[in-house]
């Protein structure tokens, strides 16, 4: 089963238990892969992997926001933007323990011969394409730097 049609099926669940975040996550999950699909020059099926990165995206903001909420000192807001990120959290990977990460990067760091921060970019990318989805780049980013310097 592809990702929109998990997305509607969580989507009738939450209109029958008439659960109002769940609803608004799961619409603007749905949202976003209409506008990804129908965005010019966009094929008509997302891959996996682009399907991937959008719920990341998704997650991301809303993390991001709960963040300068929590900030500001406004948890009333900050509270619903983490529960949204929360269900729409469902749609990733199992996500990788840091330890694990640490493991990928070390290894890939070896591989490619790394010896510095200049081969950063590199790393990531090598990095990125082995965990595909079940770590978040921010995650990764600290663990290669720790690791490079």
């Amino acid at each position: 089963m592809g990702l929109q049609a998990k997305v509607m099926a969580k989507l009738k669940e939450a209109m029958k238990a008439k659960d109002e975040v769940a609803l608004t996550s799961l619409r603007a999950v749905k949202a976003e892969l209409l506008l990804a699909q129908t965005a010019s020059g966009a094929k008509t099926e997302l891959t996996e992997v682009e399907e991937i990165k959008l719920i990341q995206k998704l997650v991301k903001q809303r993390k991001d926001s709960a963040a300068i909420f929590t900030e500001q000192g406004r948890t009333d807001l900050a509270e619903p933007e983490l529960a949204q990120a929360e269900v729409i959290e469902q749609f990733l990977p199992e996500q990788l323990a840091e330890d694990e990460i640490e493991k990928i990067v070390s290894k890939v760091i070896s591989e490619l011969g790394a010896s510095g921060m200049k081969d950063m970019g590199a790393v990531m990318a090598q990095v990125n394409k082995e965990v595909a989805g079940q770590a978040d780049g921010k995650t990764i980013s600290t663990i290669v730097k720790k690791s490079l310097t």
